[in-house]
């Protein structure tokens, strides 16, 4: 089945993104109906709450179901990607974000579980990274100084996407919009296991965004967000190690780096933004605020979908600047994104203070 359907690689991917949608599509109906009947609500009383009544928050659960089953349906095993580690990794964190949707999770048993599922990807699966193509003159990676940066950088992206998931649809779409464009990238080096990983994710993500955009009918909750940030960050991982020995030389190979800092960009600047205001007003990085950049364009007076698409639009905006701008290098297009992003940032800093004083003044863009 799997000899014939790679011979029909558009059927092949097809098939993938369906069958994932028609999962998770079918499995929130009921989902919905036991939250309703157990009363599993998100709690209304949190400050960082932006609708006024109760809405489920186990979409996540759904996202998993068509994620997984799609996965071991479709799967080839190869070496590219040690799956059996990957999925337990992908269990071990659905079951800890299931818990901390139902009844909470402290922060220190948290950081435990994700130290616990890194390991198990970076030390026993092998999924690291070994080189930085030479950006800011960085090379090949020594096997501890690998390991550790890249259990950072999984920590990093799976706690981001949790962070950016505070209205309907940003962190759905952020994470099609990712695992598209790796799934995209994949297909272009003949990476087909890599590339059905993604598509599954992209396909479940799309079945669960019917119910989650404005008006939001269930949320992902913690065990959504958490395993849409993990496959994230493997893929991203897993694109810089085979982009180093694909066997096609492409336009953007020259740029792999660049290209995977663009497609994480949209959660990676806020969760970095956020860490370091805090950091500086010296209060603890995982404080819970409302300084999120979703957060600030609601009070500009944008709605959820239309915050949603103006993020996801800087998104794809950054993909795109890599791809007109491959031979800038790495290094230089790494620092014109996050440019980019400063500026947007910094363009609603000032309409913020701007509304607040009722006044449009150059001062506004400094103080």
């Amino acid at each position: 089945m799997i000899e014939f359907l790679r011979n029909y690689t558009i059927v092949y991917y097809l098939f993938i993104i369906i069958i994932s949608f028609l999962i998770t599509f079918f499995a929130i109906p009921s989902i919905l109906h036991v939250a309703r009947f157990r009363h599993l609500y998100d709690d209304l009383g949190h400050f960082r709450k932006t609708h006024d009544h109760g809405i489920p928050r186990l979409g996540g659960v759904a996202i998993f179901v068509g994620f997984t089953i799609t996965s071991l349906l479709f799967c080839m095993t190869d070496r590219s990607l040690p799956i059996n580690y990957m999925l337990a990794a992908c269990i071990i964190l659905f079951a800890m974000g299931l818990k901390d949707d139902l009844s909470g999770v402290n922060s220190s048993t948290k950081f435990t579980i994700q130290l616990v599922v890194c390991f198990i990807l970076v030390v026993v699966g092998n999924i690291r990274l070994t080189s930085m193509y030479g950006v800011f003159g960085i090379h090949d990676l020594p096997y501890f100084l690998s390991a550790g940066v890249s259990i950072l950088l999984i920590l990093m992206i799976v706690n981001a996407f949790n962070l950016i998931d505070g209205i309907d649809g940003l962190a759905g779409t952020t994470g099609v919009i990712v695992n598209g464009t790796f799934a995209i990238l994949f297909i272009s080096i003949n990476q087909y296991e890599l590339a059905a990983i993604s598509l599954a994710m992209a396909g479940a993500i799309i079945g669960f965004l019917k119910y989650n955009l404005t008006p939001a009918k269930i949320f992902m909750g913690d065990t959504g967000s958490l395993l849409i940030g993990l496959i994230s960050a493997i893929m991203a991982i897993k694109f810089m190690e085979v982009s180093k020995t694909a066997a096609h030389s492409t336009s953007w190979m020259y740029s792999v780096p660049a290209m995977t800092f663009a497609i994480l960009i949209g959660p990676l600047f806020d969760t970095a933004r956020v860490f370091i205001i805090r950091i500086i007003n010296g209060v603890s990085p995982f404080n819970a605020d409302r300084n999120h950049m979703h957060h600030r364009m609601l009070k500009l007076g944008f709605n959820h979908l239309q915050t949603t698409a103006i993020l996801t639009s800087i998104n794809v905006i950054s993909i795109l600047t890599v791809i007109l701008f491959k031979s800038y290098g790495n290094s230089a297009l790494i620092l014109l994104i996050l440019g980019v992003s400063l500026l947007f940032n910094w363009t609603i800093t000032f309409l913020i203070r701007s509304k607040e004083r009722s006044t449009l003044a150059l001062r506004n863009l400094f103080v």
